[in-house]
């Protein structure tokens, strides 16, 4: 009589999840989304390749919770600068600190804001996560402007980032406050 197969026992992991996003992230930074593949992700979290499979059914569902991740850790960080400002001085101060300062100081969160302006122009439900981020600045900027203002405003910092970002002679923090000036009165 043979014996009952030897099952494994199951490893407890209840961060797995976080850590397949968090890991993904990490691939997107290092290798942009071209080079984010289930085994690059896998390898990078430490878990079995079915793991992503498991929780996620396909690599633009896993890419678009990643990318969400991303934007709830950023765009909170952009909301208490513009809550925390109390007059038009300070709504300016704060905008150039999160550009100068929350964007485009982090290299890592750059290249992944970067990688999902591309990847949301060939994907619909990452335009869906840009859209979100989009909303979110732009209400976080209707503290101290009207809707209209408020969204021109927001199109003038992410094309601020990407200048500053992508130009071999970037504009400098007093060069970009001078931008923002034009709006922030």
């Amino acid at each position: 009589m043979a014996g009952a197969p030897v099952r494994r026992a199951r490893r407890f992991d209840p961060e797995r999840r976080n850590r397949i996003l968090a890991a993904a992230l990490a691939v997107i930074a290092e290798q942009g989304v071209s080079g984010s593949t289930h085994r690059a992700i896998a390898r990078a979290a430490d878990v079995p390749l079915g793991s992503l499979t498991y929780h996620f059914a396909s690599l633009d569902e896993l890419l678009t919770a990643a990318f969400t991740v991303h934007v709830d850790t950023v765009a909170p960080r952009f909301d208490e600068r513009m809550r925390a400002a109390q007059d038009s001085g300070a709504v300016l101060d704060y905008l150039v600190e999160h550009l100068t300062g929350d964007l485009l100081d982090s290299a890592r969160d750059l290249v992944l804001m970067v990688e999902l302006y591309v990847a949301a122009a060939r994907n619909p439900a990452l335009r869906a996560v840009t859209q979100d981020w989009m909303g979110r600045s732009r209400r976080s900027l209707e503290r101290h402007f009207d809707p209209v203002t408020a969204r021109e405003l927001d199109a003038l910092v992410e094309g601020l980032v990407l200048h500053s970002a992508l130009s071999t002679d970037p504009m400098d923090a007093d060069q970009i406050r001078h931008a923002l000036a034009r709006f922030a009165r």
